[in-house]
C-alpha cells in the first residue's frame, strides 16, 4: 500500500482509513433536535457525553423547548447541570442561549455559524457539532482529540483550533467534514490517547510520523 506524503494525502488517507475502520460513527450525545443538541454540547465542556447524557433527560423535561429555558430560574438549572461541573456558568450560558434564540432568531436554531457563535457558550466547535450532526451542513469540529490527531499524523503543525479546522476544511469535501471529526475523536478515544497510544492497533501506523512500531 503506497504511503501518503503530503499532509494533504495523510487527510485524505486517514478519511478513507476511519471510514472503514468506523462505519457507524455518529454523535454520542443523546438529543432529538438542534436544540437539545445545542445544549448537550454546550454541557459536555470539559464533561464526558456519558455524564451528560445521565443529565440531558431532566433537563429537557423541564426545559423542552427555548422559550422555557429561556424563562428559567438559574438556582434550578445549576442543580440540574450540576454534575456536568462548572455547573454555574454552563447554567448562565444554557439560559443566555435560550434567551438568544428566542429575543433573536425566533426561537429556533440558525443555520448559519455566524449566528451560532453569538449565542452564549457557543462557539465554532460547538456551532459545526451543531450544523453537521443536527442540520446536515458542513461543519468540522476540532477538539482535542481531531487537534492531536492531525498534529501527530503530520497533517498540520497548527496549534489553534480555528486554523486547524481551516486546514481541514481544505482538505477534506464539504459533506464529508462533520464524519471525519466524529471518527478522528473515536479513535482518538480508543486507539490514540493523548498517553500510550496504541500503535500497534492503529490503521494509520505505517504512515503516521508518530507511529512508534
Amino acid at each position: 500500500m503506497a504511503r501518503p506524503r503530503s499532509p494533504k494525502g495523510r487527510a485524505r488517507e486517514t478519511n478513507e482509513r476511519l471510514t472503514l475502520e468506523y462505519p457507524d460513527a455518529r454523535c454520542e450525545l443523546n438529543h432529538r433536535n438542534p436544540f437539545e443538541l445545542l445544549a448537550a454540547t454546550i454541557l459536555s465542556a470539559q464533561c464526558t457525553d456519558e455524564r451528560v447524557n445521565m443529565v440531558t433527560p431532566a433537563l429537557f423535561r423541564r426545559y423542552p423547548d427555548p422559550e422555557s429555558l429561556a424563562a428559567a430560574n438559574p438556582a434550578d438549572v445549576e442543580e440540574i447541570v450540576h454534575s456536568t461541573g462548572f455547573y454555574r456558568a454552563k447554567a448562565a450560558n444554557l439560559i443566555g442561549m435560550a434567551t438568544g434564540l428566542v429575543e433573536r432568531f425566533g426561537g429556533e436554531v440558525p443555520s448559519a455559524t455566524e449566528d451560532l457563535v453569538t449565542l452564549a457558550g457557543v462557539g465554532r466547535k460547538t456551532a459545526n457539532v451543531v450544523r453537521s450532526v443536527a442540520l446536515g451542513l458542513p461543519g468540522l469540529p476540532v477538539d482535542t482529540h481531531v487537534g492531536r490527531l492531525v498534529r501527530r499524523l503530520g497533517i498540520t503543525d497548527e496549534e489553534d483550533p480555528v486554523r486547524v479546522e481551516m486546514v481541514l476544511n481544505d482538505m477534506i469535501a464539504p459533506d464529508e467534514r462533520g464524519l471525519f471529526s466524529l471518527r478522528l475523536i473515536l479513535h482518538g478515544r480508543r486507539v490514540c490517547p493523548a498517553r500510550k497510544p496504541r500503535c500497534g492497533d492503529c490503521t494509520l501506523a505505517d504512515y503516521c510520523p508518530s507511529s512508534e512500531l
